[in-house]
C-alpha cells in the first residue's frame, strides 16, 4: 500500500523523495510497475498520503474534513502530492501502466472533489482512481451519485462497493451496512455508469457482518444485491437522465 501510512504534512517538499518511508514505498511501487508490465496488468495501486495525525488516536483533521466536505488541502501539501504523483506517473509511462489512487477517508483523495483537484493539478493521463462512494460520503460528500460521479468519471478505473449509514459525521459515528441498506445511492451511480458506457470494475466489499453471520455471508449478500441492481438498471428503458457535467453544471443527457 504505497504512501498509505505516511503523513504528507511531516515531509519537506525539497527533500521528500529522500525520506526513508517515501523512498521505500516509491521503490515498492516501481517494482509493482515492473511486475505488472511483465504479466500484462494495466495498473498498480497507490494511496495519496494520510491527513495530519490520521494514524493517531486523536485524528485531529477529521472534524475539519467533515465540515468542508472532504477537507481543505493546503497549497504546501498539494505541492508535495503533485511532486510524488508526477514522479510516479513518469515511471508508469516506462512500464505501460496506470497509477490508480485508492480513495479512503483518511487520505487526501478521500472525496471526488479532492481526487479531481489532485489529478487535474498533476495533469497526467496515467493517474486514475479506485473510488469508494461510501468512503466519500463518510467525509461529508453527500452528493456522490450526481456531482461526485461527474467529478470522478474521467479517472474512474474501479468502484469499491460497500455501504454505510452516517449518524454523526463530525464525531465519526457511522456503521457499515449491507448494500442498499445504507446512505449511498448506488442505483443512480450504476445508471450514470451505464449511460456513460463506463468500463470500471465493480469490486464488491463487505465491512459488516449480518446477524449471526461471518464474512462470506456478507459477501454473498452484497454480491447478490449488486447483481440485482445491475439487472434492474439494464432492464430500464433508455431515457433522459439529469446529471452534472465536469464543470459541475446541470445538464440533460439525451437518450
Amino acid at each position: 500500500s504505497p504512501f498509505s501510512r505516511i503523513h504528507v504534512s511531516d515531509l519537506e517538499l525539497d527533500t521528500m523523495q529522500d525520506d526513508p518511508e517515501v523512498s521505500a514505498d516509491f521503490g515498492h511501487l516501481v517494482k509493482a510497475m515492473q511486475v505488472a508490465g511483465e504479466v500484462g496488468v494495466r495498473e498498480v495501486l497507490a494511496y495519496p498520503f494520510a491527513w495530519t495525525g490520521e494514524y493517531s488516536a486523536a485524528k485531529p483533521t477529521w472534524p475539519m474534513r467533515w465540515l468542508t466536505r472532504g477537507g481543505v488541502i493546503a497549497d504546501s501539501d498539494m505541492g508535495k502530492l503533485v511532486k510524488a504523483f508526477s514522479l510516479a506517473t513518469e515511471e508508469a509511462k516506462k512500464y505501460g501502466v496506470d497509477v490508480v489512487l485508492g480513495m479512503l477517508p483518511w487520505h487526501y483523495a478521500n472525496t471526488t472533489a479532492n481526487l479531481r483537484r489532485i489529478a487535474e493539478t498533476v495533469g497526467s493521463p496515467k493517474l486514475k482512481a479506485m473510488w469508494g462512494p461510501a468512503d466519500s460520503h463518510n467525509c461529508g460528500e453527500w452528493d456522490v451519485a450526481t456531482s461526485g460521479f461527474a467529478n470522478i468519471r474521467p479517472y474512474l478505473r474501479s468502484l469499491h462497493i460497500k455501504d454505510l449509514a452516517v449518524f454523526d459525521g463530525l464525531s465519526r459515528n457511522f456503521e457499515y451496512r449491507a448494500l442498499g441498506d445504507g446512505d449511498v445511492d448506488y442505483m443512480t451511480i450504476l445508471r450514470n455508469m451505464r449511460y456513460h458506457h463506463s468500463q470500471a470494475v465493480l469490486a464488491v466489499a463487505t465491512h459488516y457482518r449480518p446477524p449471526g453471520g461471518i464474512g462470506i455471508d456478507a459477501m454473498k449478500l452484497n454480491f447478490s444485491r449488486v447483481q440485482e441492481m445491475v439487472r434492474e438498471v439494464e432492464a430500464e428503458q433508455p431515457r433522459s437522465t439529469t446529471t452534472l457535467d465536469r464543470a459541475g453544471s446541470p445538464g440533460s443527457a439525451a437518450p
